[in-house]
């Protein structure tokens, strides 16, 4: 993110048709805008109030989904970095399938996604789940080039210092999920995933830590994947497990959740009766991920079970 630019998203982003926003503040004045936090909810029709507000903090948007298993990892994190920030930073959060119109102009075809707004202009972060250390590294550039076009305001909760406010209390971590989610902060897969396990081995029972382990399983596969070697090493080898494997992984860390679905898939229907069993295994594990009552996990499971059968 070396400057501003319309052309940084072209194509990419549209927000022609959410400019539907009061009147910018007369020249000179000071006063940054009060909001009640430093995290809010994004809306079709709020999105205007967010626009202008960029024009004196730097406006770090998040487009996820309750479905969206790498957003469940990567929104906590972006929300952290925001609230140390103090107000310097307003974090909208945008949920996708309940505001189609914002997932239009962003054209967000993957999520997570992460959008910074600069003085009502788009810049790109990033798009999938990354580990703390990187977002970190991009909100500190983001801040740099907000303050090399002026916007260097620092934002009033209820007309009072960001630092004097606090959220609610939030419940205690049970010590194994307190020791995944420390892992997880710090980039360290291996030691989070071992924790999920203590845990489950504990109480089998247990949904969040089940949940949080396949979630860091698929980021520990991911990090080391070029998305682009791949895909090469997938379509030279149509029946690699493992090559079709990582690009599916691939897949469902961008969002493409269909598209990881339709690969394993189309990849248990060729392979012999006696190679299939990883396959179905690694596809139960994803559907674990997104969730039982997501339509696309029925779908592919429909599908699954016609190929069994």
């Amino acid at each position: 993110m070396s400057q501003i630019s319309p052309a940084a998203l072209r194509g990419a982003v549209d927000l022609s048709t959410l400019r539907n926003r009061p009147p910018a503040p007369a020249e000179g004045a000071a006063a940054a805008p009060g909001v009640v936090d430093v995290v809010v909810d994004a809306t079709d029709e709020s999105f205007g109030e967010i626009l202008e507000i960029s024009r004196t903090v730097p406006v770090v948007v998040d487009l996820w989904a309750e479905w969206c298993g790498p957003c469940k990892q990567l929104s906590p994190i972006i929300e952290k970095v925001t609230r140390e920030l103090e107000g310097r930073v307003l974090l909208a959060k945008v949920d996708v399938d309940a505001n189609p119109q914002l997932a239009q102009g962003f054209r967000a075809q993957s999520i997570p996604m992460v959008v910074a707004l600069i003085a009502g202009q788009p810049v790109p972060m990033f798009t999938g789940a990354v580990p703390e250390a990187q977002v970190r590294e991009v909100f500190a550039k983001l801040l740099q080039l907000a303050a090399e076009n002026g916007v260097t305001g620092t934002l009033a909760v209820n007309g009072g210092a960001v630092r004097d406010v606090e959220g609610p209390a939030e419940p205690e971590l049970p010590p194994l999920h307190a020791e995944a989610y420390a892992a997880i902060e710090a980039g360290d897969y291996p030691a989070a995933i071992v924790a999920y396990e203590k845990a489950l081995a504990e109480n089998p029972r247990d949904e969040e830590a089940a949940a949080g382990l396949g979630q860091v399983r698929l980021l520990a596969r991911v990090q080391s994947l070029d998305l682009q070697s791949a895909r090469a090493a997938a379509a030279a080898a149509p029946l690699d497990v493992q090559a079709q494997f990582d690009v599916a992984d691939l897949d469902l860390a961008g969002g493409h959740v269909d598209d990881a679905f339709g690969r394993l898939l189309d990849l248990f229907a060729q392979l012999p009766a006696d190679e299939r069993a990883p396959v179905r295994e690694r596809l139960v594990e994803l559907f674990g991920l997104i969730g039982a009552s997501d339509p696309r996990v029925a779908a592919a499971r429909n599908r699954l079970t016609s190929l069994l059968f």
